[in-house]
């Protein structure tokens, strides 16, 4: 049986009726403000058509770009695939290598734009760095897929954030319908929802790390001890985090956004106060028994002696643990999170590219092909 589709926009989104469920909730209260006001309110390098498609009644966000080179990469592949990737490059530690790479980067780059490489639709897009997915049925996905085809049929259709652990029916489904299988990033997975959690290893890191807040005189705080005072301060340790020590290709989130995730709740946080100050910071959503968390940032001018990264990092797996949930601790750190029991994963983005050109085929063929050949085992080799 077919599923039941419609695609909403700015323009009548007001006739949706949201589903009453926690899920359709968090929904209309993430994505109705999008929707209202634009998504530069509320990610500042985010420029996109925003939409909603209703599978069955059940909404998922819908985000289709036809150039927007500088966008962040949760929107743009070519800024995840060269300008990010070019960026990353100093990760490998070897010359050399290095040269080589960019070189090869900067040649895909060029030839990327002139395959028109960003005319893209994304299913299921949240504008965050790790997309989890409501629990539709694998053929709902593909029925969603039919649909968009056919209202963008000029568009490559994407599927961020899909790896074989948690994602294996929707893989195997668009696997089947000729989707390639790009490789994406290396992820690292902590199940610590499991009886046994952990080694005696990282039990103690964990034990060591969490002591360190009354070590310093660190207080915990949730959403309850905040307040619009310290949204700006929220702001600034994301971005001396996730912007300035990483990459200004993240997500730059605004004021707007992090204000709706304090009173609205579509981020739950979580931090260390100390002298009135918050000094790091967390935001996590949790779906069908995972958690992710596109908000984290400390105070990176402060001592790194504080250990306000384990601080966060030990605090997040009691949350996580606490209430039973399998932890996906996005990319990123990676020697830092096996220690602690993660367990690596390599993310894929499911892109359908049949009905295209064959010009714009061979940019997405010739990808999939360097990535797996080359790329995987780089990320395996150097762990990153």
């Amino acid at each position: 049986m077919k599923s039941r589709l419609e695609l909403f926009d700015a323009s009548n989104i007001h006739t949706y009726e949201w589903p009453d469920t926690e899920y359709g909730q968090y929904a209309k209260r993430y994505l109705l403000p999008l929707l209202e006001r634009g998504s530069e309110q509320y990610v500042r390098n985010v420029r996109t058509s925003l939409y909603v498609l209703s599978v069955d009644g059940m909404p998922v966000p819908i985000t289709v770009n036809d150039a927007e080179y500088d966008n962040a990469y949760v929107v743009s592949p070519y800024t995840h695939y060269v300008s990010y990737a070019r960026q990353e490059l100093e990760l490998l530690g070897n010359r050399a290598l290095i040269q080589v790479l960019d070189a090869l980067l900067t040649a895909i780059g060029a030839l990327l734009k002139r395959s028109r490489f960003n005319r893209i639709v994304h299913v299921n897009n949240w504008l965050m760095s790790t997309n989890l997915y409501p629990a539709l049925r694998s053929e709902q996905w593909e029925d969603a897929l039919d649909k968009l085809l056919s209202v963008f049929p000029g568009h490559a259709v994407a599927f961020r954030s899909l790896n074989s652990s948690l994602n294996a029916p929707e893989l195997e489904r668009l696997r089947s319908r000729k989707c390639r299988l790009v490789p994406s990033r290396q992820i690292y997975l902590l199940q610590t929802d499991l009886p046994d959690f952990g080694n005696a290893k990282s039990r103690w890191l964990l034990k060591r790390d969490r002591a360190l807040a009354d070590e310093h005189g660190y207080e915990q705080v949730n959403a309850d001890g905040m307040t619009d005072y310290d949204i700006p301060r929220i702001a600034e340790l994301y971005r001396m985090l996730y912007l300035e020590k990483y990459s200004f290709h993240n997500p730059q989130f605004t004021e707007r956004l992090l204000t709706d995730a304090l009173h609205e709740g579509t981020l739950e946080l979580h931090g260390f106060r100390r002298n009135g100050r918050l000094d790091a910071i967390l935001g996590f959503y949790v779906r069908d028994g995972v958690m992710t968390t596109p908000l984290f940032g400390y105070d990176t001018s402060l001592p790194q002696k504080l250990g306000l990264y384990r601080m966060l990092s030990a605090l997040l797996i009691e949350l996580a643990r606490s209430r039973g949930l399998l932890l996906h601790e996005s990319s990123g750190a990676a020697q830092f999170k096996r220690n602690r029991g993660a367990t690596a994963e390599i993310e894929y983005t499911a892109v359908y590219d049949r009905h295209l050109p064959q010009r714009r085929r061979l940019s997405w063929m010739a990808l999939e092909w360097l990535l797996n050949r080359i790329g995987v085992p780089l990320l395996r080799k150097y762990k990153l």
